[in-house]
């Protein structure tokens, strides 16, 4: 009898990321990432939220730079079932990479280059990661930089579009581009979003001297309330 999709995870899926080291610090997975609480739906004078965006696996490099989804099918059904839902929490979450499985066989989309293809295991870290630095056109001399980690504050961590913003700008930067712009609605967070640039900008020491020093920068808000916060309470 064909595995059921939580076991095909705990048989298949789970050991074979473990095999090829995504469980080696600094590397990791979430099963079962929850990344939003749902859409607010009205009925009549009554609210509810929608279903939650859930991806079976998510592929972290490091803590604060996740790298890949993967969602998982039953042993029975078709590996390519879950290569829409697989792509479009990837490009929901600004990833390169999505994997759908059904355990014995899988799937990759990689972004970088448009093609979909079977492969025989999952790539290591590693090798994900050079992919991405590549195509990227990223030195070896940018990449502690990009993946300084973020500023934690116990219970309080960047939402999944913060996270995109965050590592997106900070790339830009790093890959030398001199203007980059963030459009966020109001109630996004877009103060914390330019404190975890200016966080892990600074305690990388970059510069565009290439000095080791830590960086000059000038935080511009149209109230005093935006500065102050971020600075006094990080």
């Amino acid at each position: 009898m064909p595995l059921n999709e939580a076991d095909t995870c705990r048989v298949y899926v789970t050991p074979g990321l473990r095999e090829v080291g995504w469980e080696r610090l600094p590397c990791s997975f979430t099963e079962q990432y929850t990344f939003t609480d749902g859409r607010v739906e009205f009925a009549g004078n009554k609210t509810r939220r929608g279903e939650q965006k859930r991806a079976d696996y998510l592929l972290r490099y490091t803590r604060d730079y996740p790298i890949a989804v993967v969602e998982a099918k039953p042993e029975g059904d078709p590996v390519g079932k879950g290569m829409q839902q697989a792509k479009d929490y990837a490009e929901i979450l600004g990833l390169k990479f999505a994997y759908a499985t059904n355990g014995k066989e899988i799937l990759e989309f990689d972004y970088l280059t448009g093609q979909e293809q079977a492969i025989p295991v999952y790539p290591t870290p590693a090798e994900l990661f050079a992919r991405l630095q590549q195509a990227e056109g990223l030195p070896d001399e940018v990449i502690d930089t990009l993946l300084s980690p973020y500023h934690h504050v116990s219970g309080i961590s960047p939402r999944y579009y913060q996270q995109v913003a965050i590592n997106r700008a900070v790339q830009a930067v790093l890959q030398g581009k001199p203007r980059v712009l963030l459009t966020m609605a109001t109630g996004t967070g877009k103060t914390v979003v330019a404190f975890q640039i200016c966080w892990k900008l600074w305690n990388a020491r970059w510069n565009r001297s290439g000095q080791y020093r830590k960086p000059r920068i000038l935080f511009l808000a149209d109230r005093n309330v935006l500065v102050d916060d971020p600075k006094d309470n990080p």
